[in-house]
């Protein structure tokens, strides 16, 4: 097998790094893998996780349990109630 040396972005480094810990694959491994996924689909879709993954806890100021109780939010802020014209 022959060496391939290429420059990467950092975020796209970081994400082979990642799913290499997560497998426990080789950095090697997953890259090539990932060449070999291009070639036969020429494009990989990401699961909708990874698709949201950059937004997820970066909404501040909200409770914790708003889905849970949100009828109770609702109410407290006075939405839905009659309003003078």
């Amino acid at each position: 097998m022959r060496t391939l040396t290429v420059r990467l972005p950092e975020a796209l480094v970081a994400q082979i790094e990642a799913e290499s810990r997560r497998r426990r694959l080789s950095k090697s491994d997953v890259v090539r893998e990932r060449l070999t996924e291009a070639g036969s689909s020429r494009r990989r879709q990401p699961s909708s996780l990874d698709a949201i993954a950059d937004v997820i806890g970066s909404v501040d100021l909200l409770p914790r349990d708003l889905s849970a109780r949100t009828k109770k939010y609702l109410k407290s802020t006075g939405y839905g109630g009659k309003r003078t014209r």
